[in-house]
C-alpha cells in the first residue's frame, strides 16, 4: 500500500516557479534595461521551468541575446561563462525575495499545502524532493512554518545528478524507510514527473500557469492524474492510491 506521499517543492506547495520567473526577467532588465520586457521573459520562462539552472540561464541568454551583456559581467562575479553571470545577477534579485517571509507565503499553494496537512493527519511518511538549494529550502520551510515537517529534506545538495534522473527520488524513500512503489509523488512539471516515474512510484500531476501546457502535452501521466482544478486534487489523489494499493496487493 502507499505509504509515503513524497512533495516537490517549487511550483508544488510554493508558487516560487513564479518568483523564480521574476527574478529571471528582471536580471534579464538588468543586463538589458531599455529592450526587455518583464512579461516577455516570464512567458519564456514557461518554457523552461524544471530545467536545470544551467539550462534555464542558457535559454533565456540566447533568446533575448543577452550573451555578450553577461558576458560584460563575467569579470565582477570571478565565473567563467556568461550564464554564470545571469545566474549571479538573478540570484541576488531572487535572495532579496526569500528574505521577506511575507512573499513566501503569500505564494503558498494552498491546494497542496491542504494535502500535506491531510497526509501528516492520516499518519503518512512525508518527504520533500526539491532542486532547490539547502540554503533556499531552509527559508522557505521556516518562513511557512513546515520545519521539521517532512520525515526527510533532499535538495540538489544532496544528489549528483538531478531531476529527471529519479536519485533523489530514490534517496527521499530510502531515507522514510519505504519502498519506491509504496510512495506516491505530487509534481507539477514534467521533469519532475519523469524523475518520480523512473524511481518506479505513482504519481499525480499539479498544473501550474508555467507548467500547465508542457505537463499535458509531455503525455507521460494519463489525463486522470492529472490536475489543473485544484478543488480536484483529493479526488484524484484518492484514485491513484487506490489503483496503486490495488496494484500491490496483486
Amino acid at each position: 500500500m502507499i505509504r509515503a506521499v513524497i512533495f516537490d517543492l517549487d511550483g508544488t506547495l510554493v508558487q516560487t516557479e513564479r518568483l523564480k520567473a521574476l527574478s529571471y526577467a528582471r536580471a534579464a532588465m538588468e543586463l538589458c534595461p531599455f529592450e526587455i520586457a518583464e512579461s516577455d521573459v516570464i512567458e519564456a520562462f514557461k518554457d523552461v521551468v524544471g530545467l536545470s539552472r544551467r539550462e534555464v540561464a542558457i535559454s533565456l541568454l540566447e533568446r533575448f541575446d543577452l550573451t555578450g551583456n553577461a558576458r560584460d559581467r563575467m569579470a565582477e562575479f570571478a565565473v567563467d561563462t556568461p550564464w554564470q553571470a545571469y545566474v549571479q545577477v538573478r540570484l541576488k534579485l531572487y535572495r532579496r525575495m526569500l528574505d521577506d517571509p511575507e512573499i513566501i507565503r503569500s505564494a503558498q499553494w494552498p491546494h497542496t499545502m491542504d494535502l500535506l496537512r491531510a497526509a501528516r493527519n492520516a499518519d503518512c511518511k512525508v518527504g520533500l524532493a526539491t532542486m532547490s538549494g539547502c540554503t533556499q529550502v531552509s527559508r522557505v520551510l521556516d518562513a511557512l512554518e513546515l520545519s521539521g515537517i517532512f520525515g526527510f529534506v533532499a535538495s540538489r545538495d544532496d544528489v549528483e545528478k538531478g531531476k529527471p534522473n529519479p536519485e533523489i527520488y530514490l534517496l527521499v524513500a530510502s531515507e522514510l524507510g519505504v519502498a519506491p512503489a509504496e510512495c506516491l509523488v505530487i509534481e507539477d512539471s514534467p521533469t519532475g514527473v519523469r524523475a518520480a516515474l523512473e524511481a518506479g512510484m505513482s504519481v499525480v500531476g499539479v498544473s501550474t500557469p508555467f507548467t500547465k501546457e508542457r505537463l499535458h502535452e509531455a503525455g507521460l501521466l494519463p489525463e486522470s492524474q492529472l490536475v489543473d482544478d485544484p478543488e480536484k486534487l483529493p479526488e484524484v489523489v484518492a484514485q491513484v492510491i487506490e489503483h496503486a494499493n490495488q496494484e500491490l496487493e496483486v
